[in-house]
């Protein structure tokens, strides 16, 4: 469905327990690109009659400049509306030379276009390190379909759990319907017991708020879990999660 409708941005807002010595609060955006990069769905499977263990499979990532500078230009804005007024691109163009080398050539220019904001090109190794040893040194972070899903996930798991984060899959230009989901997993194991922490849904029902645009009809603060209201008198604690594949 996200590549049908061209749904080509997904943002998860992550506010994370940790806290430095002077309570800095530590609350992250990650802006996944959502129509192609390595979940495009190109390649296949080949020669398995050739010989038994001959069998190849092909993957590929598939990067288009018009792809990159969207989910680029669109991260720049939430960035603006923040404290600390930072896009971080996550990449690996040390090892992959050819997609990801157009992502960060791509984010290059987008910086150009955007003084107001600062911005940063790190290894998405770095990247994970930084969501764990230095979460205050990131604000906004962009990133490929599949290394921000991975971040997103770690980022979840810091918070308290997979279903913490709210999730927004959202056609920037209006063209087709978004989707508000939390999507790290259903957690079916634990379904009818009463365990599942619903702070992820009220989120996400509160970005779709935001994003439809009634007037105070969400009161959250870009980047936070959730309002504020709705966050106080949600029920906290371990977020039991199911071992389902996470998106």
């Amino acid at each position: 469905m996200r590549r049908s409708r061209d749904i080509s941005a997904s943002c998860d807002c992550i506010t994370s327990p940790l806290r430095k010595a002077d309570d800095t609060e530590l609350a992250r955006v990650v802006v996944r690109e959502n129509s192609e990069g390595e979940y495009a769905g190109l390649g296949g499977r080949n020669l398995s009659g050739r010989s038994p263990g001959g069998e190849v499979a092909v993957q590929s990532a598939l990067f288009t400049e018009v792809g990159c500078e969207r989910i680029m230009r669109f991260a720049c804005d939430p960035a603006r509306t923040r404290a600390h007024t930072k896009v971080s691109s996550v990449t690996k163009s040390n090892a992959q030379q050819y997609g990801m080398v157009l992502w960060d050539d791509v984010f290059q220019r987008v910086a150009a276009d955007h003084p107001d904001v600062e911005t940063e090109s790190v290894p998405v190794d770095a990247t994970s390190a930084k969501f764990v040893l230095y979460p205050e040194g990131l604000s906004v972070v962009v990133a490929s379909n599949l290394n921000a899903g991975i971040l997103s996930g770690l980022g979840s798991a810091l918070a308290g759990g997979l279903g913490l984060a709210a999730g927004a899959n959202l056609d920037p230009e209006r063209r087709y319907p978004s989707m508000f989901e939390p999507v790290h997993g259903s957690a079916q194991d634990i379904a009818g017991q009463g365990l599942a922490n619903p702070i992820g849904a009220v989120g996400s029902a509160a970005s779709m708020l935001d994003h439809l645009g009634p007037p105070d009809a969400a009161p959250c603060e870009a980047g936070r879990l959730t309002a504020p209201d709705v966050r106080e008198r949600a029920r906290c604690g371990s977020d039991h999660r199911s071992s389902s594949p996470a998106g």
